[in-house]
């Protein structure tokens, strides 16, 4: 408080025109300092907020072509040198609809490569033929062979049948053959059709089978009961041969019920040693003959007996000698020992004979069926691989014939001959030609590679242009809006239009030029037909988006947009003032202001310090929406507002 109270006393004690001087001094200071801060603002152009119809378009520049054109291609396949031109018609030729009828020649293309390869080729083809033919006759062949060894194994199963049904009678014999299944596999492979004996195993499977797990012995076992001296079970083995391999044509039923490869199945004998349970054969004739001489053996005993009875009551009275009597026992002991050998006779048969009989007679006609199985399977085999020749030499031949044709095709497709009437121009489309742009230019000796175009006649009477639309605008255009259209060569004259296609993904061609850049093919139909339109000529298109009636605007560079607003710079006074404002829609040179702006405001076109030359930075904040950021390019100079114009 001194410091100012002696600040105070030092300024009175000053003389009066060093103070006028000091506040002179001071007011030149201070319009120095405003004309130097606004000096930059006062020099950045100006915009007068205007309010009345606004027109949404979307300007992009392209190419005319005919939206419907015939492209001649290359069709022959060639190497990477590809084919030479021999003959061409010259551009510009136009192509008449007698030459369509008379088939001209436009293109030739050098065959002589071809030609060498049909030579080559035919003799190929002739070898698959023989070897086709071959195969043929081999597999007729293989099939009669495999007729007669079927037919042969089949007979040797039928004779072992005879001497097994003559062994226990057919009665007994067809039980046996039925549990193990071997009659209904010799009935369907006995049909000596190898085809149908795949399914002979389905048969089989019907067949008993002992339950999981049960060890079944490998050989015959005779087990005696000492008490009775009688035959036990005596369980035989007969194993069945297993399933065939798959083969070609077979049914999936077929495979996929296949038995396991040996399945086992008990028999017992027992059961039929008796002769009310044989049937008429060679078991029951020598077991009826074993009981008939024990019968009779008993019969001289019984009698024998009654013999030696009454002797030995005479010889107790005294009526007959010892010698007499001891003869009647010897005849006795005689009778009973022709009894018990008959009775051995008969269980030794039982035990021993009849059974291994039996099961020699069972194994010789399994072990028939089994070759029977094995030279069926052997058929099948052989048979298989003989149709596997032939469908291999049925292939190569189809493989052949298919290049030879393919050969013929190639050499006529060196010929290109018109086929609808029109202009004849070199080459396909520019895209076409941008990509490839490294190729030889289309004339005659130069060299074209496959599916290349080698002439395009275009229908000039419905003719396109196509534009690459900036992914800011593809949202606004839709198929159907109209467009005007200027064809640079023809500045006065303007088209109209209508947009029929719109490319749902970005262009893959300018995703290597440019891969930050967005853009979609777009596809407008000129109107009408007009005979100064050609193919190739430079054009813009105006896509009529929307027509705004009544509605306040300025140009686009007016506004920017920081921390997800769209902001303007408003002249005001000494300093511009900061605004905020709600945008709609916009074009190239104009953008909507819904709220924020009045009618006649000055809007700057720059923000405050930038240069002339600096573009508006277009500040994006993490949150901000694309769709709310006017990303539309500075408009052109031409149409750029001067400063104060209202």
């Amino acid at each position: 408080m001194q410091k100012f109270a002696n600040m105070i006393g030092f300024i009175r004690r000053q003389p009066r025109w060093r103070l006028i001087v000091a506040l002179i001094v001071m007011a030149l200071a201070g319009v120095l300092l405003f004309r130097g801060g606004g000096g930059s603002t006062a020099k950045i152009p100006t915009f007068a907020a205007r309010r009345g119809p606004l027109e949404i378009t979307v300007l992009e520049g392209g190419s005319l072509q005919a939206l419907e054109s015939q492209e001649i291609k290359c069709e022959v396949r060639v190497g990477y040198q590809g084919t030479k031109i021999l003959k061409i018609v010259e551009e510009g030729y136009l192509v008449t609809d007698d030459d369509v009828k008379t088939n001209k020649v436009l293109v030739e293309l050098d065959g002589s490569d071809l030609q060498k390869q049909i030579v080559q080729q035919e003799i190929q083809y002739q070898s698959a033929v023989a070897n086709l033919i071959d195969s043929q006759q081999g597999f007729e062949i293989q099939l009669n062979q495999n007729q007669s060894d079927v037919k042969a194994a089949e007979q040797k199963a039928r004779f072992a049948r005879m001497d097994f049904d003559k062994f226990l009678g057919d009665s007994v014999t067809a039980d046996v053959i039925a549990q193990l299944g071997l009659d209904q596999l010799l009935a369907v492979a006995s049909t000596n059709n190898v085809e149908e004996t795949v399914h002979a195993e389905e048969a089989s499977v019907e067949r008993k089978r002992p339950p999981v797990g049960t060890k079944l012995p490998a050989a015959p076992t005779v087990v005696t009961n000492a008490s009775t001296a009688k035959p036990a079970v005596i369980p035989v083995v007969a194993r069945v041969a297993s399933q065939p391999p798959a083969v070609e044509g077979g049914s999936d039923e077929a495979v996929a019920s296949k038995p396991e490869p040996s399945v086992a199945v008990v028999l017992d004998f027992s059961k039929y040693a008796n002769i009310d349970a044989l049937g008429d054969g060679e078991a029951k004739q020598k077991l009826r003959k074993f009981e008939d001489d024990l019968q009779v053996a008993q019969k001289e005993l019984g009698q024998s007996k009654g013999t030696v009875e009454g002797t030995r009551r005479l010889f107790d009275k005294g009526f007959v000698t010892r010698t007499d009597l001891q003869r009647d026992e010897i005849a006795f002991e005689n009778s009973r020992l022709k009894v018990q050998t008959a009775e051995t006779a008969r269980d030794l048969f039982l035990k021993y004979e009849f059974p291994k009989s039996a099961e020699e007679s069972l194994s010789k006609y399994a072990e028939a069926v089994r070759e029977f199985d094995k030279a069926r399977r052997v058929a099948i085999s052989k048979l298989a691989q003989a149709r596997a020749k032939l469908k291999s030499a049925q292939g190569q031949h189809e493989v052949q014939l298919r290049q030879k044709k393919d050969l013929d095709e190639q050499l006529a497709k060196c010929t290109l001959r018109a086929q609808k009437s029109g202009l004849v121009v070199y080459g396909g489309n520019r895209d076409d030609m941008m990509y490839y742009g490294g190729e030889e230019r289309i004339r005659e000796g130069a060299s074209v590679r496959e599916r290349q175009a080698i002439i395009t006649i275009p229908d000039t009477t419905r003719m396109s242009v196509n534009v690459k639309i900036h992914e800011s605008y593809i949202k606004k255009v839709q198929k159907g809006l109209k467009a005007r259209i200027t064809v640079d060569a023809f500045p006065d004259e303007v088209l109209t239009g209508e947009v029929t296609k719109v490319g749902v993904l970005p262009d893959s061609q300018n995703r290597w030029m440019n891969p930050d850049m967005k853009v979609y093919l777009t596809t407008i139909t000129v109107d009408g037909t007009h005979e100064w339109v050609k193919p190739g000529m430079s054009a813009k298109v105006e896509i009529l988006v929307k027509n705004l009636g009544d509605v306040l605007y300025v140009p686009v560079q007016a506004i920017s947009p920081s921390n997800g607003k769209q902001i303007c710079y408003v002249a005001h006074g000494f300093k511009p003032e900061r605004r905020a404002v709600e945008v709609g829609e916009f074009n190239d040179e104009f953008i909507e202001v819904k709220s924020g702006l009045k009618e006649g405001e000055r809007v700057l076109l720059r923000g405050p310090g930038s240069s002339e030359s600096d573009t508006v930075t277009q500040e994006k904040s993490p949150g901000e929406n694309e769709a709310e950021k006017p990303a539309a390019p500075a408009a052109p100079a031409a149409a750029t507002p001067k400063a104060g114009k209202a």
